[in-house]
C-alpha cells in the first residue's frame, strides 16, 4: 500500500502554546506573576504584544516581574515571549485567503486528495495525543445523566458539528435541545438553564464574540459548559468545565472539523453504552413505522 506524503503544513502547532505553558506553571508563580498571567489569558494574549513597560504598568507589576515570568515559561526573555505570542496570535487570526495561499505554496505537485488525507490523519493523531481520557470519561458521564438537560450550539462553521451531535444525542436520550443560531432567541433557552443543565458549544478560529457572551451568561445561570475548540483554544475556555482541543490545519482556505467529529462519534458510542438507548431506539423505529401517514407514497 502506497504511503501518503507527509503533511507539509505549518509546524507552529507542535510548539507548546504560551497559554498552555502559563497553565502548567501556575503553581510555581508568585502572586504578582499570577496577576500578570491573568491579564494575558483574559485578553487572549493580546496584552503581551505591547511594550514591557506598558504591560507592567497596566497590571501594576514591575518590569523585572515580566522578565521573570518569561523565563519561568522557558523563554530567554520578554522579546522571546513576545515572538511566541505574536506567532500564536497570528496563527489564530489567520484569514482564509492567507491560508489558501499557504496551501498553494506548500502543496508542490502532490494531489490535493493525498495532501488532505495526510493532514486529516495528522490532525486526528495529534488530537488523540493530547486527549485527556479521564476528562473524556467525565464528559461522557455528564452527557449520560438523564437528570441533566443538554443544549448544543455551534458557530458559523461548526454549527454542522453541533447539529450532527444533536441528531445522535436526541435518539439516545431525552432532554436534548439544539439552540437556534440567531442570538435573538437565546434568552428563552437561558431562562430554563440551571445547575442541572449543560451547554455543548463549538467555537474555532476566528472566535465568535456572541458565543463568548452566551457562555458567560450560561455559567451565571449555574449551568456548565463542554467546549469543542481548536488547538489554540477559544476564549470560552475560561468559562468551560470541560474542553476538547482538536487540530484543524489542512491545505485549504478553511479549517477542518474532522478531528472534532472523531471525538463526537467516540462520545456518542460511549454515551450509548452507558444508557438504555436500545429501548428508546426500538420505540423510535416503531413510531417511524406507524407514522407512514406522514410519508409521501
Amino acid at each position: 500500500m502506497e504511503m501518503l506524503p507527509e503533511y507539509n503544513g505549518e509546524k507552529m502547532g507542535k510548539k507548546p502554546l504560551v497559554k498552555d505553558l502559563i497553565k502548567e506553571k501556575q503553581e510555581e508563580l508568585t502572586a504578582a506573576e499570577r496577576r500578570l498571567t491573568a491579564t494575558l489569558l483574559d485578553d487572549s494574549l493580546i496584552a503581551g504584544l505591547q511594550s514591557i513597560t506598558k504591560l507592567a504598568e497596566s497590571v501594576g507589576v514591575s518590569t523585572p516581574t515580566v522578565i521573570r515570568l518569561a523565563r519561568k515559561l522557558g523563554y530567554d526573555g520578554y522579546p522571546d515571549l513576545q515572538n511566541a505570542i505574536r506567532e500564536e496570535v497570528a496563527a489564530r487570526m489567520k484569514e482564509p485567503l492567507a491560508k489558501l495561499e499557504t496551501a498553494r505554496l506548500s502543496g508542490g505537485k502532490d494531489h490535493i486528495v493525498s495532501r488532505f488525507a495526510a493532514a486529516v490523519s495528522h490532525n486526528i493523531n495529534r488530537s488523540l495525543d493530547r486527549l485527556d481520557l479521564q476528562e473524556f470519561d467525565k464528559v461522557a458521564a455528564v452527557l449520560s445523566d438523564l437528570d441533566r438537560k443538554l443544549y448544543l450550539l455551534g458557530g458559523r462553521i461548526t454549527r454542522s458539528n453541533a447539529h450532527y451531535f444533536f441528531n445522535h444525542l436526541q435518539i439516545i436520550r431525552p432532554g436534548v435541545s439544539l439552540l437556534d443560531f440567531s442570538p435573538s432567541v437565546w434568552p428563552q433557552s437561558l431562562l430554563d438553564m440551571d445547575e442541572k443543565s449543560t451547554l455543548i458549544v463549538f467555537d474555532i478560529r476566528r472566535y465568535e464574540k456572541e458565543l463568548e457572551r452566551l457562555a458567560k451568561l450560561v455559567v451565571n445561570q449555574g449551568a456548565n459548559i463542554v467546549l469543542f475548540t481548536d488547538e489554540w483554544g477559544s476564549p470560552i475556555e475560561k468559562y468551560a468545565a470541560f474542553c476538547f482541543r482538536s487540530m484543524v490545519e489542512v491545505p485549504s482556505s478553511w479549517d477542518s472539523t474532522l478531528a472534532i467529529n472523531f471525538l463526537i462519534e467516540a462520545l456518542v458510542a460511549e454515551i450509548q453504552s452507558r444508557s438504555r438507548s436500545a429501548e428508546r431506539i426500538a420505540a423510535l423505529e416503531e413510531m417511524i413505522g406507524e407514522s407512514r401517514i406522514f410519508r409521501s407514497t
